[in-house]
């Protein structure tokens, strides 16, 4: 009985609780679901109001409203992103509707071996659309893409960037890597066993590595030719890679022998006897005491200071016991064109590599060897990029004494430049350049002629190598344009003219000079009265 009286007295206090829960449970659900404003939560009318009912059905539609709302912004996104995702899918449609239906590009992610050869399929066509097995015919000089080249500690570049530094280590991460990436996978080819020679093979380091050269076709992918020292003196290795923006494919792997491979070094001249006895101590020294595999052909216009440039000629051969040259004179007026013809129509000999130079050249052996390795006949021909000298006066004018040639020499913004807009010097075999036609021997004078020359290769189906070379250097002479010269070739002597001098932080100096010294003088004046 006092149990159940109990239980009696108790179970009104039981369903209070309960209401009393329920009531706090409603209350925290609507608090938790109602939507927030940027600013402010909408409050709960309070229970004891006369208007609870009102105020719930105004909660309740305000809700309703704010979930419709919701509703149509969710429904707009999806039309956009449907929009954008049909856009992307008729782009990709296109670009993949370019390539050609025998390679079927598209791949097939259901049958994953269709879709390796799919792309390996893809990589190769990249190799045969690039420049990399035969040149393209380019309508203007400004068509050719130049190679960059580079060694192991250096690259040597056209495009300077912000650095402005013809020759640098290369500091971008991405392009060190590279480099040593193409220079370990060339190591790694090389060093592959070859199952037909029973001989032990020699292994290959990255210190056998000589130079390489690369460049990039921006829709196609990287090409590098990289040089390794053979077995024997003169002799190399050679390996061509391709990134066909992917993984790094070897495209060839050949041994280049150019123990045989003479070079006619073809000069024309007019006066000038003293800048030629300096030439001619330079090919004393690189081409026949460090290279010995090279012929010297002088064309030579009128007969003033004749005598002096073929007792210079002579002195050389006689004391370097020297035979392999050939003087030619002409008695007509000087055009580098016709002398450079007549030159290399002169040689009876077979196909030889032709280096057409000036008498204001340097060059060393090193390059000697890259006008080889870079000349094919009927494939490649060579159109180095030398770094031209400034005047020695200018950039150690405030030196005691000017430093010696050698020692000025150096591939820095400081002392010179590369000289990108000058097509003289090149190599080619003697057969391409009786193919092309020559020289136009109707230009007279200075310049023009080397670019007509190098527009008729560029529009043949021979690949140009132009690359800046560190072994070929102009150097500095006072630069004197002619009043017979055309408008055209007078216009393009003074611009050589004025780019020869000096950086033009340097001839800023020089513009400036009053203005420095006399703040000099005034800092001077100031110090002393401190």
């Amino acid at each position: 009985m006092m149990l159940r009286r109990g239980f009696i007295l108790f179970l009104p206090r039981l369903v209070g609780l309960l209401v009393v829960a329920c009531s706090s449970m409603s209350i925290v659900y609507m608090l938790a679901c109602t939507p927030k404003g940027d600013n402010q939560q909408l409050a709960l009318p309070r229970v004891h109001s006369p208007t609870v009912k009102e105020g719930y059905e105004a909660i309740l539609q305000e809700r309703e409203e704010q979930h419709r709302n919701y509703i149509i912004s969710l429904k707009k996104q999806i039309a956009q992103l449907k929009a954008e995702l049909q856009g992307r899918t008729e782009q990709l449609n296109n670009m993949q509707n370019q390539y050609p239906d025998s390679l079927d590009i598209r791949l097939d992610h259901s049958k994953p071996e269709n879709a390796q050869a799919n792309l390996l399929a893809f990589l190769h066509s990249q190799v045969d659309k690039a420049e990399v097995h035969s040149g393209v015919k380019l309508s203007t000089e400004y068509a050719a893409m130049p190679f960059e080249s580079f060694t192991l500690q250096k690259v040597y570049q056209l495009e300077t960037g912000l650095t402005r530094h013809p020759e640098e280590k290369p500091v971008r991460k991405d392009k060190r890597d590279e480099l040593i990436e193409v220079i370990e996978l060339a190591v790694g080819s090389l060093n592959k066993p070859d199952g037909a020679s029973k001989a032990k093979p020699r292994v290959y380091t990255a210190s056998d590595f000589v130079e390489g050269i690369y460049r990039t076709e921006k829709n196609k992918g990287t090409l590098y030719e990289l040089t390794f020292k053979g077995d024997a003196k003169h002799q190399f290795k050679k390996i061509v890679l391709f990134r066909p923006f992917g993984p790094v494919m070897k495209v060839k792997n050949e041994n280049v022998n150019m123990a045989d491979t003479l070079i006619n070094v073809i000069v024309p001249l007019a006066k000038r006897a003293s800048k030629f006895r300096q030439f001619m101590q330079n090919f004393r020294e690189m081409g026949i005491q460090q290279d010995g595999r090279i012929h010297l052909t002088v064309v030579y216009f009128g007969k003033e200071q004749m005598n002096e440039v073929k007792s210079i000629l002579e002195n050389t051969s006689k004391s370097a016991n020297f035979k392999n040259f050939t003087f030619i004179q002409l008695n007509e007026d000087f055009s580098r064109g016709k002398g450079l013809d007549v030159g290399a129509r002169f040689w009876k000999g077979n196909n030889v590599v032709l280096f057409f130079c000036d008498v204001d050249i340097y060059f060393t052996a090193e390059f000697l060897n890259s006008c080889r390795l870079n000349t094919q006949p009927g494939k490649k021909v060579f159109y180095p990029v030398l770094f031209s000298q400034y005047n020695p006066s200018i950039i150690y004018g405030h030196h005691d004494s000017i430093p010696s040639l050698e020692q000025q020499l150096i591939i820095k913004k400081e002392t010179g430049f590369w000289r990108d807009f000058g097509f003289g010097m090149t190599c080619q075999y003697r057969s391409d350049f009786l193919n092309i036609g020559g020289f136009d021997l109707d230009i007279k004078g200075w310049g023009g002629e080397d670019v007509h020359l190098y527009r008729k290769y560029l529009h043949s189906n021979l690949m140009v190598i132009r690359t800046p070379v560190r072994g070929l250097f102009h150097l500095w002479h006072e630069k004197q344009c002619l009043d017979e010269l055309t408008p055209e070739q007078y216009k393009m002597c003074m611009q050589s003219k004025a780019m020869n001098e000096a950086s033009h932080g340097q001839l800023g100096m020089l513009v400036f000079k009053q203005e420095i010294e006399t703040h000099l003088h005034r800092q001077k004046l100031s110090s002393k009265k401190t």
